[in-house]
């Protein structure tokens, strides 16, 4: 057990510490430490060590002097030794988001050169459900005694749980905590914001609930429906269970407007929709250019891309391109992607990449809106197009999963 100063927040949900620093916080060990806040003093107990190592990790476990944002967890199993995935539970919702913001503008100054203030917006409803209840969609893995829980931080142990906090309502009335369930197994819950009744997958096969068993029907459930509000028109989307979609209840509403609004007029425009996924902004998109206009859309994931044809096949302006991103805007041999006037890109956290980047500013479009789950990767991304002559025009950025460390963002770029 150390006894430590904690300094400043830093990407991954922890905050930076030292051993052995002198009076000025200089020198010593740098120790990620999780479950504190900055200006904390805190006991903590280290979990990764080496002398070889370039940082340790620990967990704050005993709080000596707190911060004005710490707040009674909402979420005590996600605490030091527990789950994973609710790593920011013991911080105020403003804290949290404040704690982002300053993650975002660090990553953006620190690999993009981008001095920018940010502020991080709460989606709609959340304050009043105190953060939590907000996901849609959770994984579950089932302990050696038959009971569900989830695997802890950096390991694969499972930890048995009573509840799931934030779990949407819909999930949270299924009573999966309640039951026993075969050692071993991984249970896929999907409750759609405003759609379906909620779908149970468990090893990937459809789950009957009241008779307790795999539901083995030809015409068993294994997708829902999503239906999404944008720009005054009401969107229904049809998605596999086991298959991406956003997981916050308001997240596919709130980004694809962003994704409108960063974008501005495109009506009668080329828009390049990469990483297209199910189609969540291909479908406005398509509407957003209209029929003088079109929207290309590229997309790696074949079961993305059968939700995807399923959901554009009635729309004549969507072109729908299968295949990794950078093989078809790299390697295509017909040539067939050769213009956009602006382009939308949502790719996975590790981000679009230098070589995907160099494709899209090969196209001259005027407008680039990049939509973004990881700040690391926006921001080296971000430098990327300054090399051909982008700039950041807007940046917002989301709280989309409260009590944890991640943050979506929404960036604009134009030459």
């Amino acid at each position: 057990m150390v006894e430590l100063e904690i300094g400043p927040v830093a990407h991954g949900g922890h905050c930076v510490a030292r051993i052995g620093a002198d009076a000025d916080g200089r020198g010593g060990r740098v120790v990620f430490v999780r479950h504190t806040l900055p200006g904390e003093r805190v006991r903590a107990r280290l979990t990764e060590t080496g002398e070889k190592s370039s940082f340790w990790r620990a967990d704050a476990v005993e709080i000596l002097e707190p911060s004005p944002d710490r707040v009674p967890s909402a979420w005590p199993e996600a605490g030091p030794g527990g789950v994973g995935g609710g790593e920011l539970a013991h911080v105020s919702l403003a804290g949290q988001r404040a704690w982002k913001a300053a993650v975002l503008a660090e990553q953006l100054q620190r690999l993009a050169h981008l001095e920018r203030e940010v502020e991080v917006e709460a989606a709609p409803g959340d304050e009043e459900r105190g953060g939590l209840g907000w996901r849609t969609r959770i994984d579950l893995v089932v302990d050696g005694s038959g009971r569900a829980g989830m695997s802890g931080f950096r390991s694969h142990d499972v930890h048995a749980l009573d509840s799931m906090p934030l779990a949407h309502e819909a999930i949270a009335e299924l009573g999966l905590f309640e039951r026993t369930w075969k050692a071993g197994s991984r249970i896929e819950v999907v409750a759609p914001a405003g759609g379906d009744a909620p779908v149970v997958l468990v090893d990937g096969e459809p789950f009957d609930l009241r008779r307790g068993r795999v539901d083995a029907r030809p015409n068993a459930r294994t997708s829902v429906r999503e239906n999404v509000h944008v720009a005054g028109k009401d969107y229904t989307y049809r998605v596999a269970a086991s298959g991406f979609w956003q997981v916050h209840r308001e997240a596919p509403a709130l980004l694809a407007q962003a994704v409108l609004d960063g974008l501005g007029d495109v009506d009668g425009w080329t828009v390049l929709d990469l990483y297209a996924g199910a189609g969540l902004f291909t479908a406005p998109l398509s509407d957003a250019v209209g029929p003088a206009g079109a929207v290309v859309a590229v997309e790696g994931d074949p079961q993305a891309l059968r939700d995807a044809r399923r959901n554009l096949h009635d729309r004549s302006n969507v072109e729908l391109h299968a295949g990794d991103v950078g093989r078809v805007m790299l390697e295509d041999a017909e040539g067939s992607i050769v213009h956009a006037d602006a382009v939308v890109l949502d790719p996975p956290r590790v981000g679009a990449g230098r070589k995907v980047v160099e494709a899209i500013a090969g196209l001259r479009p005027e407008r680039v809106v990049y939509v973004a789950c990881d700040p690391a990767a926006l921001a080296r991304d971000l430098a990327y197009f300054a090399e051909h002559g982008y700039r950041l025009d807007g940046l917002r950025a989301f709280d989309l999963f409260p009590m944890t460390h991640h943050v979506e963002a929404v960036a604009v770029l134009t030459r």
